[in-house]
């Protein structure tokens, strides 16, 4: 960006992005240190914008899977309550103001643009300074969000964490309600090599005297979480033991489900598939419970949560895009997520076409072990230039577990959605997942060609 464009401030996304890129960004930095993140300088250009997390209730959001759709869920059963919520999810599948949602609604570019612009000189200021107060990428992301919110006068507000907990640019809220939602073995190079290493890291976002709501999780995690709990005092509300979720039934449109937290009881048909998506939703309804309080009375509660999961959206969360061909699309990036995809899609008694695109850190082999045995063919590839798997590594991989599946290297992954769709017979299947990223270039892809 020019000197002057730099003075008349940023006009545009594009010029908003083009600024962002400028920053360290520790996501797709996979060579820099996790040690070296800081709550520093997120806490210092919060300071500088006044503060604007600490005048919202927020629902906090880690987990290893779950927290994005947990995240959208807590939001439209909030708004159910009447509440104005903020929501600050990532990564996005296709745009950047995904991220950003007011009431529901995903933000628009220049009001985007212009939360970046006023978070710009602050953090140019403070790169300017000290090293250790620089914001990253994701610290000023973070921030643009927040002031967002407090210039939408939203009554709340749910952060989705980025990565981790502890020293995720999210961890400077003060909030009012902690979620994790589940913890497996993933960004091992960065959060530890045990389930207790990244236990720790996602349990850093428990305050003192703060409720937190926690999904199903490994013993080993359990304890972790449950000991950091009772060291700051925060009262635990516990799947399975204080609230939970049933699956009674379902089919492609959808499931049919019961949750349950205390005495608050409802049903209701929400539009997702697997059994992940009946696990968030009660996280859901016990993260809003939480957060309303007394303000609404538990059986208006089980009403209005009844209502509003029915009418939810998750796009890329095991996902129908088209029907003849079936085609799906899903962002499981772990083994837990990749065996609930694998219980969807192994009802399905048809030729499946899978695509995949798996990050470095993951446990590869547990991601593709429920999945191989399903497809009929595969196409491997690389959704993001630095995060993604080399797909050539994918398929030498691929090959030892399921060496008589037939495999197809594409480097491009637009390519690899076209070239799988255009081999997909109507009566074929076909799934396209293993990460965000892929997910993302998927919806666009299928939509471009006016095959979705």
């Amino acid at each position: 960006m020019s000197r002057a464009a730099a003075n008349a401030g940023l006009q545009s996304l594009e010029q908003a992005t083009a600024w962002l890129r400028g920053l360290i960004d520790v996501e797709r930095r996979p060579d820099w240190p996790y040690q070296r993140f800081s709550l520093d300088p997120i806490r210092a250009l919060l300071a500088r914008l006044g503060n604007p997390e600490r005048a919202l209730p927020v629902v906090h959001v880690a987990g290893s899977k779950g927290k994005g759709s947990t995240a959208l869920l807590t939001e439209a059963i909030l708004r159910g309550a009447g509440r104005r919520v903020g929501t600050y999810t990532s990564p996005h599948l296709e745009r950047w103001t995904e991220r950003f949602r007011v009431d529901g609604v995903e933000i628009d570019g220049s009001r985007l643009a212009a939360a970046v612009d006023q978070v710009r000189p602050h953090v140019e200021a403070l790169c300017a300074g000290d090293a250790r107060t620089a914001p990253t990428f994701f610290d000023a992301i973070t921030a643009a969000a927040l002031a967002l919110f407090a210039e939408a006068r939203v009554e709340c507000a749910v952060l989705e964490v980025g990565l981790g907990g502890r020293l995720d640019s999210t961890n400077a809220c003060e909030p009012a309600v902690t979620c994790i939602t589940s913890i497996e073995l993933e960004h091992t190079d960065r959060l530890g090599n045990s389930l207790a290493a990244i236990a720790a890291e996602k349990a850093g976002i428990l305050k003192r005297g703060i409720p937190a709501v926690v999904g199903r999780l490994p013993d080993e995690a359990l304890e972790v979480v449950e000991r950091r709990a009772a060291e700051v005092g925060a009262p635990i509300a516990r799947f399975g033991r204080d609230f939970e979720g049933e699956l009674l039934d379902g089919d492609l449109e959808g499931s049919r489900i019961r949750l349950r937290d205390g005495a608050l009881e409802t049903a209701t048909r929400l539009p997702l598939l697997g059994a992940p998506s009946v696990h968030n939703a009660a996280l859901a309804l016990a993260c809003a419970r939480r957060l309303l309080g007394d303000a609404v009375p538990a059986p208006a509660l089980a009403e209005l949560a009844r209502s509003s999961l029915a009418s939810v959206e998750l796009p890329g969360r095991i996902e129908v895009v088209r029907r003849r061909p079936l085609i799906l699309v899903d962002a499981a990036h772990t083994a837990d997520s990749a065996q609930a995809l694998a219980s969807v899609l192994e009802r399905l008694a048809r030729p499946l076409r899978l695509v995949l695109s798996i990050s470095e850190g993951k446990d590869v082999a547990a991601i593709l072990a429920p999945l191989l045995p399903l497809a009929s063919s595969l196409v491997l590839t690389r959704a993001e230039p630095v995060r993604s798997m080399a797909p050539e590594a994918l398929a030498s991989l691929a090959s030892r577990l399921a060496p008589d599946l037939p495999a197809l290297v594409e480097e491009d992954p637009r390519v690899a959605v076209r070239s799988a769709r255009a081999r997909c017979a109507d009566t074929d299947a076909m799934c396209v997942t293993g990460s965000v990223y892929l997910a993302g270039i998927a919806r666009s892809e299928l939509r471009l060609n006016e095959i979705s």
